[in-house]
């Protein structure tokens, strides 16, 4: 089992970076409900930031690693 699968590294990227998307999101909904003591506009940087990171990312990454083509 000491074989490299990039199908794993893959699957394992991918889900860091949805998981690192909703953590940003997190982060941002805590500075807009006041909770972090930032700017209102960098709360809504953050959730904008992890959306695309949990919605449109792990989506650009499938396409690009798309085997058979």
């Amino acid at each position: 089992m000491d074989q490299h699968d990039p199908a794993k590294a893959r699957f394992l990227t991918i889900q860091a970076v949805r998981l690192s998307g909703v953590a940003l999101a997190v982060f941002g909904a805590l500075v807009l409900s006041q909770i972090l003591p930032l700017p209102e506009i960098v709360g809504y940087l953050f959730l904008a930031l992890g959306a695309v990171d949990v919605f449109i990312l792990p989506i650009f990454l499938a396409k690009r690693w798309r085997s058979g083509e």
